[in-house]
């Protein structure tokens, strides 16, 4: 092969890229490339890398894993990091989880937790929500309800999957309260039209919606699942593959509403960028699990990642990082809020901790996918690299790493000012947006100061002082 041949074209197509960008190097909030060209990473690889890019204490317990062993099959002869990890996470789980299933993804997760739901109660069917994500196998394709695309041309998937209906107060146009008595009255609707109480095994939620549009389940709608859970012996099972591991200022996202899981699905943030994931449950409901009826080759076998996700809990509890969540997070949402009040096309602003959507739409009030699209492409430009999600690909969502400093808050904010005034509709296309008012009486363009005085329009780009480029070409 030439040497300047490009290695990626040997990649499958399928999965489509964000930017140009190849790092060799990562840091902290940050990516480098072999230039040395300094990038700021505002997905943490889908909010995976919670303790920030290679931290130098999960790099040392990789690097001293690696040079013992490297698998030992749980199956055959099982490695004390096994038992040792599953001990450390039973000790912060919630509501009396004491028995773990290891695995190696998200979706692999999830796929678990439905077969022990259906074990454990007996019961066939599965409930998720309007707006879900849970993964990309052909079950957990069944139970995402995001976007067609993660769906689309993949015929009879797996059965015995109900949807009902997300509290979306935003898009319906309702208060959060009226939200959620509909969509309560019309899960109960689904228990008596389309799954008796005695075939539902779960309800299967995430506490934020990711893909759906990070939007955070009201705590009286997870209270309402939990009281309907009760009622019909139905399990509740809580999706935290991305809202856990301290993303939204606790540990577990479940914890800020007081809503007590029976099973608990956990990945992304587990194993700081190594492949690991974790079902949570009481030994009960394990035991009701037959034995030999699930299993895998690496979960819980792989050393690496053990080791990995064993120092990344102890530099969550040490560092006091979903306390830096928390704080960072609602910096960052005061931040985007006056951007808000400058912008009319930001309909909505929200999402707990560093787990925070922005929201675009038209001067209709409708979902604005191109002026989502663009402002993320003018981010890039500035080496910021930001992910969209929801419906209709119109929100923007933000989760840094958990290690974020106020600066690199302020300086991703400023960049994102930048953006909205680049992008904003010009006089053809909306006169109403153009030079009106904001608050304190600032045109929507001036360098007013956001968040901790950085100024709206400074023209400082992303990366050490060089100048900003194209971020090229989920």
């Amino acid at each position: 092969m030439s040497r300047d041949a490009d290695p990626l074209r040997y990649l499958a197509p399928v999965t489509p890229r964000l930017s140009g960008l190849r790092p060799v190097r990562g840091e902290g909030v940050h990516l480098f490339d072999d230039q040395g060209t300094r990038w700021t990473d505002f997905t943490s690889g889908i909010g995976v890398v919670n303790t920030g890019h290679a931290h130098p204490r999960v790099v040392a317990a990789v690097r001293a894993q690696a040079e013992r062993l490297l698998f030992a099959q749980i199956g055959v002869a099982t490695s004390p990091l096994a038992g040792e990890l599953a001990e450390r996470l039973v000790g912060l789980l919630p509501g009396g989880l004491d028995r773990v299933f290891f695995t190696n993804s998200g979706a692999e997760a999830t796929e678990a937790a439905v077969k022990l739901s259906r074990h454990a109660t007996g019961r066939p069917n599965v409930v998720v929500f309007q707006g879900s994500f849970h993964g990309r196998t052909h079950l957990t394709m069944a139970m995402t309800t995001s976007k067609t695309i993660y769906r689309h041309r993949y015929p009879n998937l797996a059965g015995g999957i109900v949807v009902a209906p997300f509290p979306h107060a935003f898009r319906w146009g309702m208060d959060e309260e009226a939200a959620v008595d509909f969509a309560l009255a019309e899960l109960d609707v689904l228990l008596k039209g389309q799954s008796a109480p005695d075939e539902t095994a779960a309800f299967v939620i995430e506490p934020v919606l990711g893909e759906g549009g990070y939007l955070p389940a009201p705590r009286r709608f997870l209270e309402g699942l939990r009281a309907r859970a009760d009622a019909t012996g139905a399990l509740l099972v809580i999706d935290e593959v991305q809202t856990g591991f301290g993303r939204t200022g606790r540990m577990w996202c479940c914890e800020h509403h007081g809503v007590r899981p029976d099973v608990l699905i956990m990945a992304k943030g587990l194993g700081s960028g190594l492949p690991i994931s974790a079902v949570a449950a009481r030994a009960a409901t394990m035991e009701r699990w037959e034995s030999g009826t699930h299993g895998g080759t690496y979960g819980g076998g792989s050393t690496l990642p053990l080791a990995a996700a064993l120092a990344t809990i102890e530099v969550m509890l040490e560092e006091g990082l979903p306390e830096n969540a928390a704080a960072r997070g609602a910096r960052l949402t005061a931040g985007l809020r006056e951007l808000q009040a400058r912008d009319p096309g930001i309909g909505d602003v929200r999402g707990p901790g560093l787990m925070v959507g922005v929201e675009f739409v038209d001067a209709a009030g409708k979902p604005d996918p191109a002026r989502t699209k663009s402002v993320q492409r003018a981010c890039l430009e500035e080496r910021l690299l930001l992910l969209t999600c929801g419906t209709f690909e119109n929100v923007v969502r933000w989760i840094p790493p958990l290690v974020v400093t106020d600066a690199q808050i302020d300086e991703a904010l400023a960049t994102f000012a930048r953006a909205l005034v680049a992008t904003a509709p010009t006089a053809t296309d909306d006169p109403a947006k153009v030079g009106t008012p904001v608050a304190g009486g600032a045109p929507a363009d001036a360098g007013a100061p956001v968040g901790a005085g950085t100024p709206v329009g400074a023209g400082a780009p992303v990366g050490a002082g060089a100048p900003a480029t194209s971020g090229g070409g989920r």
